[in-house]
């Protein structure tokens, strides 16, 4: 909107001829002056010159949004990819949401790819029979993709469904893997992918795991921050989700911290003082650093300990801390508690992960 021209904005055309002449051609040149400068260039009164900057101030400027316009039109165009596990659906508001990125953290083995291909199934699925009935583009950075598995969760999910002759084939063909092995090649066939994702042909996106491209990339030596590769990845990302109004979904890693600058906030209160083994699990936490957090809409922890594994809602904007204790079974991720468990304090955002592999870094 900055390099909006001025000849364009509606001035009486004796006012913008004066502006061309003195080689003020955008919204950026007129109102990067002060007011007294401006006057003195274009040689006109101090208040035509007031006039014409509130006027292309407005015409410059993005119109305003009430929060009831908002809400409305979040309703009107949002929805949610439910994960047929009631508990976390009620906590998310519905389940996954359209528009944004929702991150998966844990170490590995915890359950993030089983809950994944269960999301691929569903996207997938007619929606007469409550899926999205659309293509899913699985980016499988691990070869941890599994079509018989995701079968197996089909028929222990959906029995009735999946006697149907030939449906267990459609469900899989609906669904897109790609496997690259660097960030290079992930952008590439993310821009080859566009005009898939834009056509409405695609209904969920999921990249398992995006840590994975960046471990591999500093080992190979290829890079050398660990942000920098990703940021247009993440804008790019960012904007499928906005613009295709779709969920995507990213599964994170976990790595060892080494010193006691874990990731806290102020209104967590203060840590108490734990034992070494508890100290340890403390110092998990997720890799990819603030950047990456920050820019995810929704965060998930995948944890165990206490005997159970647990999905934790770490970050949501309507939704409190909780976690939900589960299990693995043949039809995927089963919750054992459809009420959660309220998290405060440090909690939040701890990573435990009792007889868990960690990646360390």
């Amino acid at each position: 909107m900055a390099n909006k021209l001025i000849s364009q904005m509606g001035l009486p055309p004796s006012l913008s001829h004066i502006f061309s002449a003195r080689n003020i051609l955008t919204a950026k040149d007129a109102l990067s002056l002060p007011e007294v400068d401006l006057m003195a260039l274009l040689d006109i009164e101090i208040d035509l010159v007031r006039s014409a900057v509130a006027h292309i101030s407005e015409a410059t400027c993005p119109p305003f949004q009430t929060g009831l316009a908002l809400l409305e039109e979040k309703m009107k165009s949002g929805g949610h990819l439910s994960t047929l596990l009631p508990g976390l659906d009620n906590a998310l508001c519905g389940g996954i949401p359209f528009g944004a990125l929702t991150e998966l953290v844990g170490p590995s083995g915890i359950g993030k790819t089983q809950f994944c291909l269960k999301l691929a199934l569903l996207a997938a699925l007619p929606e007469c029979y409550g899926g999205l009935n659309g293509r899913v583009i699985y980016i499988d950075t691990e070869s941890k993709f599994s079509s018989r598995r995701m079968i197996e969760i089909g028929e222990g999910s959906f029995p009735q469904i999946f006697r149907l002759q030939g449906l267990a084939q459609k469900m899989a063909g609906r669904i897109i893997v790609t496997r690259p092995t660097s960030i290079s090649e992930f952008n590439d066939s993310l821009q080859q992918m566009k005009l898939t994702l834009l056509q409405n042909e695609v209904k969920l996106l999921i990249v398992d795991s995006i840590a994975a491209l960046v471990s591999w990339d500093n080992e190979k030596g290829t890079i050398l921050s660990r942000q920098s590769p990703l940021r247009g990845s993440l804008s790019f990302l960012k904007s499928i989700a906005e613009f295709s109004q779709i969920p995507v979904v990213l599964t994170n890693q976990v790595r060892s911290h080494s010193s006691d600058d874990t990731f806290h906030y102020i209104f967590q209160g203060h840590r108490k003082d734990t034992s070494n083994s508890e100290r340890s699990e403390s110092h998990l936490t997720a890799a990819l650093g603030i950047q990456w957090a920050h820019a995810v809409t929704i965060r998930l922890i995948f944890e165990a300990h206490s005997g159970h594994r647990f999905i934790k809602v770490a970050k949501s904007p309507i939704s409190p801390p909780v976690a939900f204790p589960f299990v693995v079974e043949s039809s995927g991720i089963t919750l054992l508690n459809q009420e959660g468990i309220s998290v405060a304090g440090s909690e939040i955002n701890a990573i435990r992960c009792q007889g868990c592999n960690v990646l360390t870094q």
